[in-house]
C-alpha cells in the first residue's frame, strides 16, 4: 500500500510536466476518475504517521533522482507487482523482507547471481530457472544430499588441480 502511494505520487509528479504548467494545472488536466483516485491516495497518505510519510518522501526523492532508465525499470517493476494477485504480492513482500535480513555480503552475492541469470543466453537461463524450480521442490534432506555431492565434487576438482600443478612442476 505504501509503495502504491509512493508510486502514485511519483507518477503524478513525474507526469510529462511542461515547465510552464503548474502542479494544479497538471492535476486539473487529468480525467475526473484519476483526480478522484489521487485525492483518495492523498487522504490515505495524510492519515499515515509522520515518520511513514517522511519515509515515503525519501523514497520519492530517491525515485526522482534515479537516471531515467533506472527509474523506468523501477516503475515497470512496480506495475508488474501491482498486477500480481494478493497472494503473489504477499509472497513477494515476504521474500523481500527475508532478503533485507541477510548480511550485506550475502545480498551482494545473490544480486550477482541474479545478474548472471539475467545476462545468460536464453537456453542457459532456462536451465538455471529449471534448476531453481527443482531446488525449491526438494525437501531439506534432498537439498542436503545435493549440497554434500557438490562439496565432494568440489573437493575432487581441487585435488585434481593440485595434482596437475604438481605434475607440471615435476616436469619443469
Amino acid at each position: 500500500m505504501k509503495r502504491a502511494l509512493l508510486i502514485a505520487a511519483a507518477l503524478f509528479c513525474a507526469a510529462p510536466a511542461h515547465a510552464e504548467q503548474s502542479a494544479e494545472e497538471r492535476f486539473r488536466s487529468l480525467p475526473p476518475e484519476k483526480q478522484q483516485e489521487l485525492r483518495e491516495k492523498f487522504r490515505e497518505m495524510k492519515q499515515l504517521p509522520p515518520e511513514e510519510r517522511a519515509g515515503l518522501r525519501r523514497n520519492l526523492e530517491r525515485l526522482e533522482s534515479m537516471p531515467p532508465a533506472e527509474r523506468e525499470a523501477a516503475e515497470e517493476n512496480f506495475r508488474r507487482f501491482q498486477q500480481m494477485n494478493p497472494e503473489e504480492r504477499q509472497a513477494m513482500v515476504q521474500r523481500w523482507r527475508e532478503f533485507r535480513k541477510l548480511p550485506p555480503e550475502k545480498r551482494a552475492e545473490l544480486r550477482s547471481q541474479l545478474r548472471r541469470v539475467l545476462q545468460a543466453d536464453p537456453a542457459e537461463r532456462r536451465q538455471l530457472l529449471e534448476n531453481m524450480r527443482r531446488w525449491q521442490q526438494m525437501s531439506p534432506q534432498e537439498r542436503e544430499k545435493v549440497r554434500q555431492r557438490f562439496r565432494e565434487q568440489r573437493k575432487e576438482r581441487r585435488l585434481e588441480k593440485r595434482d596437475q600443478r604438481r605434475e607440471r612442476r615435476r616436469f619443469k
